[in-house]
């Protein structure tokens, strides 16, 4: 390519050479004619030069095919050299891949032989079991037959023997099933008797001793006087001659008493005596204040009665005042001025003999000192037991229970819910929803129960211990029963050739939980079970 650049150049440099020289020749003026050999040789010189340049270009063109030919057997060398290392690390590589699936298929081919040796167990086990389960099929079969003729024959053998059995005891099946189910029946009440014994020899030794302590400790603690009172209220007289004086002319000091106090005035034939007869305490109350004042003045008429009368109502308005912050200041709790007056009403209310602000101010320190023992609020137990009974102040005046009625005041002047539900529930008109409520219930039965806190009339004391006796003398093992102790124990005496000593633990049970059922009565009932074997010789 270079040597074809170099002669182009060469050619058209001595083309154009020859026009110039012509031109120059021709229009030359004359005098000149001695430069043309000079432009002759210059001519000659050119060619000369341009021949000379065309050697040097075929030399260098020489040189640099000479040089690019040894270049391209370089990078012939070079390619061929990388071309083998090229092919000798691929050799290499594909030598080594080679090796590593040769190594994976042997791993491969190992794990199959592994995979068919554990098939092949696989199938020489499985084929045992199978032989295994064939075997035992056929000696459950063998089994199931001599197993089915053996029952034939057990059950001809049975029959044989249960006709034996019949002659020679002489009843029927149906009569020996009877018999032995009256002999299961009486062994197994011979359990249980023994069983109710045993558990309730235990449940009653931790109930006794646990609940004795509790009790006791309250009922120590806590000791109050009772005074027994009745609807009458007698009045003593300086003389007799002041009966006519109360009676007055026509009765009409008599009347207008009775109408203004609403009390009954009783002048009898007892000697300087005056009784006030009414179910109401209050009213009692004021009409024995108001008569002791009169009988103090000695001036008894109409005007005078009913100035006594307003002023024997104030005065016993401040004593229920007085009465009702006293038992409050005893308990230890605030009330309003309402609660106050109410409570202090209670002083002059009884029930069975009991003094009921008495019986509040008990049943108040008992709740607290249970609540103390078990470790809840003292002060609203203590709050609850004082106002349990409120209502019983104002049940001459509203129709309803006591309990209601007084859950009904205690709401009504703002008393929290657990007080309002353990003064409802403590007769058992509501359902306790607190243990406050129970302690309540607790400690007032323990308050009305225990021994000289209520009276009962001869008539129905004598009736309950006679139903007590009645009921333990219904059981026919029984010989004979006594109520004892105030009725608080009956003592059974047995029949010891009819009662065994489970018997005898078993009748304990069910007269107590008959008496539970048919009989009324305060506190608890004791049942004591004696049976006694006597012997008697005489030796002479």
């Amino acid at each position: 390519m270079l040597n074809s650049k170099l002669r182009l150049w060469a050619t058209l440099t001595f083309v154009g050479s020859v026009p110039a020289w012509a031109q120059a020749r021709t229009v030359s003026p004359p005098g000149l004619s001695w430069a043309w050999p000079l432009v002759g040789l210059g001519v000659v010189l050119v060619a000369l030069g341009a021949g000379v340049g065309w050697l040097l270009a075929r030399h260098r063109q020489k040189n640099v095919v000479g040089k690019a030919e040894e270049i391209l057997a370089q990078a012939r060398q070079q390619a061929e050299e990388f071309l083998r290392d090229r092919l000798a690390t691929a050799q290499a590589e594909a030598e080594q891949l080679r090796q590593r699936e040769e190594e994976r298929l042997r791993k491969k081919e190992a794990e199959l032989i592994q995979l068919e040796e554990r098939l092949h167990q696989r199938e020489e086990s499985l084929a045992k079991r199978t032989h295994y389960v064939e075997v035992l099929e056929n000696t459950l079969r063998q089994d199931e037959a001599e197993l089915t003729r053996l029952t034939e024959v057990g059950e001809a053998l049975l029959a044989e023997e249960r006709a034996l059995l019949e002659r020679v005891a002489g009843m029927t099946q149906e009569e020996a099933k009877e018999y032995l189910l009256k002999l299961l029946e009486a062994e197994a009440e011979r359990h249980f008797a023994r069983k109710i014994a045993e558990v309730e020899r235990r449940t009653k030794q931790e109930a006794d001793r646990r609940a004795r302590r509790i009790l006791a400790d309250a009922v120590q603690r806590c000791a109050l006087e009772y005074a027994e009172e009745a609807t009458v209220s007698a009045v003593p007289l300086p003389s007799e001659e002041y009966k006519g004086r109360i009676i007055g002319r026509d009765g009409r000091n008599i009347r207008a008493f009775e109408a203004l106090t609403g009390v009954e005035v009783l002048v009898d034939d007892t000697p300087e005596v005056v009784v006030l007869s009414s179910f109401h305490p209050v009213r009692r109350e004021v009409a024995r204040v108001a008569l002791e004042k009169l009988l103090e003045d000695g001036r008894i008429h109409p005007a005078r009665i009913e100035e006594a009368v307003r002023k024997a109502k104030d005065r016993v308005e401040e004593a229920i005042e007085e009465a009702g912050e006293k038992a409050a200041f005893e308990a230890g709790v605030e009330l309003s001025p309402e609660l106050i007056r109410l409570l202090g009403r209670l002083h002059f209310r009884t029930s069975y003999g009991q003094n009921q602000l008495q019986h509040a101010l008990e049943v108040s320190f008992l709740a607290r000192m249970l609540a103390e023992e078990l470790g809840i609020d003292a002060k609203l137990a203590k709050r609850a037991g004082l106002l349990h009974d409120i209502g019983k102040a104002v049940d001459h005046e509203v129709e309803g229970s006591h309990a209601l009625i007084g859950a009904d005041l205690a709401r009504r002047f703002g008393e929290p819910w657990p007080i309002v539900n353990a003064i409802a529930a403590h007769h058992g008109q509501a359902e306790p929803s607190t243990i406050t409520a129970a302690l309540v219930q607790a400690a007032d039965t323990l308050s009305a129960a225990r021994p000289g806190a209520r009276k009962e009339t001869y008539e129905r004391y004598v009736q309950r211990l006679t139903e007590l006796e009645r009921l333990a003398r219904s059981s026919p093992y029984v010989k004979e029963a006594y109520a004892i102790q105030a009725g608080r124990e009956v003592r059974v005496i047995v029949r010891p050739e009819k009662a065994s000593d489970d018997v005898a633990a078993k009748l304990a049970y069910d007269i107590a939980r008959q008496i539970e059922e048919q009989i009324q009565y305060p506190g608890e009932i004791k049942v004591t079970v004696i049976r006694q074997t006597q012997f008697v010789d005489t030796a002479r």
